[in-house]
C-alpha cells in the first residue's frame, strides 16, 4: 500500500472513532499491527492528524465557544460555569497524565493491551446501558463541579490504549445522572484541552516530531489531517443524533468483536 493512501485512511479512521466510544488510539495501534508498518515513522502524523479531529469539534460548536467565550468575559454565570466545568473534567487528566507519562508509552505499544481494554470497555458500556436509565439533557452548564470532577477522573481511565477517552467520559457522565446528549458533548467540549495537552507534551518531550524533515512527508500529514478533520465533521453530527435515540450499546458489541478478533490476530493466529 502506498504511503498517500495509507495517510488517507489512517486519517479517515482517526476521524471516525475519536469521537465514538470506541478509541481511536486503540484502532490506530492494531492498525499498525496489522498492516505492520513502522509505527515510529508515524508518531509525527498521528499527532498532527488528532488536530484535525479537535479542529472538527470547534467548527461544530463555533457559535456555542463564541458565545461562552464572550459571555465570560462579561461575566456570564452560564458561561462562568461552562468554563468551569470543562477545566474541571480536564484536570484531572493533566495532572495524572504527566504522573504516569512514561507508564503509558510502554502500554501503547501493546496491541494486547489494546484488545483486552476494547472487550472490558465494551462489556462495561453494555452493564451500565442496562442499569442506567435514559435522563434529560440539561447541558453543560448545568452539570455540578463534582460531576465535572468525577467525570474527569473517570476519563484518566483512558490512559489505557484501548480504552477510548469518548467511552470514559460518557459512560462516567451516564453514572453521574447526565443525560445522552449532554454526556456526548461533554465528551467533545473535553477533547479539545486534553488531547491539546497531550500534543503539547508529546512535542515537548521530543521536539524533532514537528522541526525539521518528517519521516512521513508533510503532503500525506496535510491528507490525513484533512481526512480526520472531515470525516470527524460529519461523525460529530451524527453520533449526537444517534445515541439521543438509541444509546451507546451497537458500539460495545463492535468493541467486542474487535477486541476478540485482534486477539485471535496477536496472540493466536
Amino acid at each position: 500500500m502506498s504511503t498517500t493512501l495509507t495517510a488517507i485512511l489512517l486519517g479517515i479512521l482517526e476521524g471516525l472513532t475519536e469521537f465514538l466510544p470506541v478509541s481511536s488510539t486503540g484502532h490506530l495501534i492494531l492498525a499498525q499491527g496489522f498492516f505492520g508498518y513502522d509505527p515510529a515513522q508515524w508518531r509525527q502524523f498521528n499527532i498532527v492528524i488528532q488536530l484535525g479531529a479537535i479542529l472538527a469539534v470547534v467548527v461544530s460548536y463555533w457559535s456555542l465557544f463564541w458565545s461562552m467565550g464572550t459571555g465570560l468575559l462579561k461575566g456570564d454565570a452560564q458561561s462562568v460555569r461552562f468554563v468551569r466545568n470543562i477545566f474541571l473534567g480536564f484536570l484531572p487528566a493533566a495532572v495524572i497524565g504527566l504522573l504516569a507519562k512514561d507508564a503509558i508509552d510502554v502500554m501503547l505499544e501493546s496491541p494486547l493491551v489494546v484488545a483486552g481494554a476494547l472487550i472490558v470497555g465494551g462489556i462495561a458500556i453494555l452493564v451500565l446501558e442496562k442499569i442506567i436509565p435514559a435522563r434529560p439533557d440539561h447541558g453543560v452548564a448545568a452539570l455540578s463541579w463534582k460531576s465535572c470532577l468525577t467525570i474527569g477522573l473517570v476519563q484518566c481511565l483512558a490512559m489505557v490504549p484501548g480504552t477510548s477517552r469518548s467511552a470514559a467520559t460518557i459512560m462516567g457522565a451516564l453514572a453521574m445522572g447526565v443525560g445522552r446528549k449532554t454526556a456526548a458533548e461533554f465528551s467533545f467540549f473535553l477533547a479539545v484541552p486534553t488531547m491539546l495537552g497531550a500534543a503539547t507534551v508529546k512535542i515537548l518531550d521530543e521536539p524533532a516530531l514537528l522541526a525539521g524533515e518528517a519521516a512521513i512527508g508533510w503532503t500525506e500529514i496535510a491528507l490525513g489531517f484533512v481526512a480526520a478533520f472531515l470525516v470527524a465533521l460529519a461523525v460529530i453530527r451524527a453520533f449526537v443524533a444517534y445515541v439521543s435515540k438509541h444509546g451507546f450499546a451497537p458500539f460495545a458489541w463492535y468493541r467486542i468483536a474487535l477486541g476478540l478478533v485482534a486477539v485471535w490476530f496477536f496472540a493466536i493466529a
